[in-house]
């Protein structure tokens, strides 16, 4: 299969912790072809998209660090593949947050055609943090409004500490607790999230959230999911009084066994994620409940790997061979050719 990559700079990758290098592994360990390609190598030739790519071509049973040292060497090759999008059998959109809407826009005309992990209409939709309202019975309460009076009168009703969220954020960027119980930083930070000196149709929308106190002791749960079904699961626990539980903000992770409650939830979601082409997407819940759906590049398979002995990533390869193979079972596709 013609396999491609579009994701950030693989020079600033460790790809011990990271899931797209351990992904790459793998299909370079089944000699499927892999290139590599990043949001501004995504183009229009002649009313078809094109893609400028890197063939990555490396020998196989490598240690991923050896592995990722010559795969790095490709990238400082002259020569380039440009070829139609169309050509490539998979797709894999795993560039960090935020969202690269100009990608996604190029992409879209041609996902029909070519199989995306995640679809483009999935990732517009399920990139913020309002899509967990698909889920309304299983979510904390939630707001969402521009307005600065409405979010105070919102706080001080709920009476107990909240969380604000910038609806397009990651990595637990810009996520603050607040109180009732400290009026005068609660206004100020509510007008600074809003940008409450615009007219009102220029400001921000923000998401007020109810805290879940069991994040504290117990942390929180990242669900992977492939397919609709659990792949795998990690805890997470701040370890610095952050009450923020993301790995990129200092948060501990550790082994989790997933409990019937989650798996119910996750059988919950799964008709959705599905109609909206989310194939592989992370979910976080606290207690019982959904808290964020990332669709966006989510991450966890190398730290959920080691804490229980597992290889998540061969069952993601499986999974788009499968589908490969169901969509094209006498795979016609010509390889693609390099153009000089």
């Amino acid at each position: 299969m013609e396999i491609a990559f579009l994701m950030d700079d693989l020079r600033q990758i460790d790809p011990v912790w990271d899931t797209t290098a351990h992904i790459m592994y793998e299909c370079n360990q089944r000699g499927h072809e892999v290139y590599f390609l990043e949001p501004h190598d995504i183009y229009v030739r002649k009313n078809e998209v094109v893609a400028r790519m890197r063939h990555i071509s490396v020998p196989k049973d490598h240690s991923i660090q050896a592995y990722w040292t010559d795969l790095l060497h490709c990238l400082d090759k002259e020569e380039l593949i440009f070829e139609t999008v169309t050509d490539l059998d998979v797709l894999f959109l795993r560039k960090d947050p935020p969202i690269n809407y100009e990608v996604l826009e190029f992409l879209g005309p041609v996902s029909d055609q070519v199989f995306l992990v995640n679809n483009t209409m999935g990732q517009l939709n399920g990139s913020s943090k309002a899509y967990i309202l698909n889920f309304p019975d299983i979510i904390p309460e939630t707001h969402v409004s521009r307005d600065p009076y409405r979010l105070k009168k919102i706080i001080d009703d709920f009476g107990g500490a909240m969380v604000i969220k910038p609806l397009h954020g990651h990595g637990g960027h810009g996520v603050i607790k607040v109180s009732n119980q400290d009026q005068e930083n609660l206004n100020s930070l509510i007008n600074y999230y809003v940008k409450a000196g615009k007219p009102y149709p220029e400001r921000r929308p923000i998401m007020v959230q109810e805290y879940l106190q069991q994040v504290r002791k117990e942390g929180d749960v990242r669900i992977l999911l492939l397919d609709g079904e659990i792949l795998g699961a990690m805890g997470r626990r701040s370890v610095s009084g952050d009450f923020r539980t993301n790995v990129h903000a200092g948060a501990l992770a550790f082994r989790h066994e997933i409990t019937p409650a989650q798996k119910a939830l996750c059988r919950r979601i799964k008709p959705k994620l599905l109609q909206d082409g989310l194939y592989f997407v992370g979910i976080d819940i606290i207690g019982d409940k959904l808290v964020e759906v990332n669709c966006v590049s989510p991450g966890g398979i190398p730290r959920i790997n080691q804490f229980n002995n597992q290889k998540l990533e061969k069952r993601v390869v499986d999974f788009i061979e499968e589908k490969i193979s169901a969509a094209n079972p006498e795979n016609k596709k010509e390889p693609i050719q390099q153009v000089v």
